[in-house]
């Protein structure tokens, strides 16, 4: 039996004055998965999540969360689902312990059984040494932590994440990629917005780009890496002359260049035949070029490809209070 999508948008429109955010978003996310929203600073990402979780209503366009209208039947969505935002939103002058407490309380548990889910949260987030500190004193990893229990204090349908691992350094990320993963495990399931392509990579099952508030490509990392190029070379070039001079007989197939390093990356079937073609265009003579590598494609290579086309008229960065 095929289960319903926990998310489904169709058309999300939104605008300040003259500044259009969403041109048109349209989404679907699978139940117990994770989706990863993907682009730029000003893309979209976050006006798209306010949406969907009934923080801000769109202009145009419909969704539905865990099966609820976002417009109709708000408050059934606000039952069913948890929004962790960009930065720590926790009590630094409560302990950890305490903010889990307030969060339980909050949400209808009797205080015997709010210290108790306060117990296993801390316990499952690693921070029951820190549980009696005041969260003033807790690195930023702590914090990410402690904000996401907080979010989980009733375990939503859905939960929402916006760029969840900003700032946080390489050992607490991965800590919290395994709580996410461990979540969807459970059934959860999780959208998740982020710039970190590496991120997308590891977490997500599907991922869509979106740009200038338009999804421009969705599917899995590999889909979209085959989509943008199978196999990428990347060439080094001896002096500056040699350098311009490759980028300008290479033309639509330059993905992205390095001037300071005179280094250019171009798309290849990956065939011995095309790339040796390639090569001998740009160094007939066999001086030009100081070294080269073929690599498949990367997310990297995806978000370059997909979001370098230039601003539409009244396009610009999200506003700072959607």
């Amino acid at each position: 039996m095929t289960r319903r999508p926990a998310v489904v948008a169709h058309g999300l429109k939104k605008s300040y004055g003259d500044v259009r955010v969403l041109r048109g978003v349209d989404l679907e996310v699978e139940q117990g998965s994770v989706f990863a929203l993907l682009g730029p600073n000003g893309a979209g990402k976050t006006t798209t999540v306010k949406i969907l979780s009934t923080l801000l209503p769109p202009d145009a366009g419909r969704a539905w969360v865990a099966g609820f209208d976002i417009l109709r039947e708000r408050t059934r969505v606000r039952r069913s689902i948890s929004l962790t935002g960009q930065y720590a939103a926790v009590d630094e002058e409560q302990t950890g312990a305490e903010n889990l407490q307030m969060m339980a309380r909050l949400r209808g548990y009797a205080r015997r059984a709010a210290r108790a889910r306060a117990t296993t949260l801390l316990q499952q987030f690693d921070l029951t040494e820190a549980a009696e500190r005041r969260v003033r004193t807790y690195s930023g990893g702590m914090r990410r932590r402690l904000d996401l229990a907080a979010s989980l204090v009733t375990e939503p349908s859905v939960l929402f994440l916006d760029e969840p691992t900003t700032g946080l350094d390489p050992r607490s990320r991965l800590a919290l990629w395994r709580v996410i993963k461990d979540l969807v495990a459970r059934g959860v399931t999780v959208v998740l917005t982020t710039q970190y392509l590496e991120e997308a990579d590891e977490l997500a099952d599907r991922i869509a780009v979106i740009d200038h508030g338009t999804i421009v490509a969705s599917g899995t990392a590999d889909e979209l890496k085959r989509q943008v190029a199978e196999t990428r070379l990347d060439v080094t070039f001896a002096d500056p002359a040699s350098y311009a001079a490759a980028v300008g007989k290479l033309a639509g197939l330059v993905v992205s260049t390095e001037p300071d390093e005179l280094r250019l990356v171009t798309a290849t079937d990956g065939s011995a035949a095309h790339i040796r073609s390639l090569l001998d265009e740009v160094d007939p003579s066999g001086t030009a070029i100081a070294h080269f590598r073929t690599r498949t494609a990367t997310l990297d290579d995806v978000f370059l490809a997909l979001t370098g086309r230039p601003a539409q008229p009244h396009d610009t960065k999200e506003p700072a209070h959607v």
